[in-house]
């Protein structure tokens, strides 16, 4: 049963990384904005995965969040800050960059976690921590500059679009702890995403999108970025936790930025040196470091996740 979950995790970190290759293949072959496809994802699998709850727990169990005014302030400011937020710093790293890249600069979330609690609880991180936060800082370094203190090796956009996708995947992480604890994460996902979306369309209108575009290519894309690269990971990440820990379930989700960074590679093309590589190897293992925790024996640490 371990291996199914862990096989499970691999496949939805894997879809993932995948996600961010397709959403950079569409912004190659198609006029858009990185709000336009964050609009169409955030409202076509809001609305997938609410009916789906709907189908599966019943109608009273998919809208009962609405029920505590609290919970409905709390819900729609993850869904316009977190999610919505998380969602568009993401891909407009990838618009003005690639996907590898972003993927992995939205991966040192954890790293700005460490850092808002060291401050909130006024004390310094461990051993551990500081080691897993300087590597990261050099794994940023040769990553966008290649070892060269003269110039960067991807565009300033991408790096401030990126560095904001990690610190809002950092708050996309810890606010809605009570929320899911409450409602269980398909309604909080779902909703948030729905909230998200239609807050983005207020100022990109998917109706809008050029569909005159419109081909077998470009329908593929969204119907694996909304379902390959959303939907399916989500249920497979949150099953998987019924075999794995979720801190193991967390270190296999590195296969993410991997996939990212090896797809984009050997298919894409995408420029990436060895410096490069070995940064990105180092925000990898700065990641899981801050991510492994012992588990004692006897203990069970199975959280709820929420989708990226």
């Amino acid at each position: 049963m371990k291996n199914k979950g862990i096989i499970m995790v691999l496949s939805a970190a894997t879809c993932w990384g995948l996600s961010g290759i397709a959403a950079q293949l569409f912004f190659h072959h198609f006029i858009s904005t990185p709000g336009m496809l964050v609009a169409i994802r955030l409202l076509s699998a809001g609305i997938i995965m609410i009916l789906l709850q709907c189908l599966l727990k019943g109608t009273s169990n998919a809208f009962s969040i609405w029920s505590d005014k609290k919970d409905r302030f709390t819900l729609l400011i993850f869904g316009i800050i977190g999610m919505l937020g998380v969602q568009y710093t993401f891909f407009a790293a990838i618009h003005y960059g690639n996907a590898a890249t972003a993927t992995l600069l939205q991966y040192l979330g954890p790293v700005f976690i460490i850092v808002f609690v060291s401050l909130r609880l006024k004390k310094m991180p461990g051993v551990k921590e500081l080691a897993a936060f300087l590597l990261a800082l050099a794994g940023i370094f040769f990553m966008t500059t290649s070892g060269s203190l003269h110039s960067l090796s991807i565009t300033i956009e991408a790096l401030v679009w990126g560095i904001l996708s990690a610190l809002a995947a950092a708050f996309y992480t810890l606010y809605p702890r009570k929320l899911l604890a409450t409602w269980g994460a398909v309604p909080v996902v779902g909703w948030s995403m729905i909230i998200g979306g239609i807050g983005l369309s207020l100022f990109n209108p998917p109706w809008t999108f050029d569909w005159n575009q419109g081909s077998l290519f470009l329908y593929s894309l969204l119907l694996f970025i909304v379902i390959i690269g959303t939907i399916i990971p989500f249920y497979l990440f949150l099953d998987s936790l019924r075999f794995v820990t979720a801190a193991r379930a967390s270190i296999l989700s590195s296969a993410e930025p991997l996939t990212a960074v090896l797809v984009g590679t050997l298919f894409l093309h995408t420029p990436m040196d060895t410096v490069q590589l070995l940064g990105s190897l180092g925000i990898i293992i700065a990641v899981i470091l801050l991510t492994f925790q012992p588990v004692p024996k006897g203990s069970d640490n199975k959280k709820r996740a929420v989708s990226r």
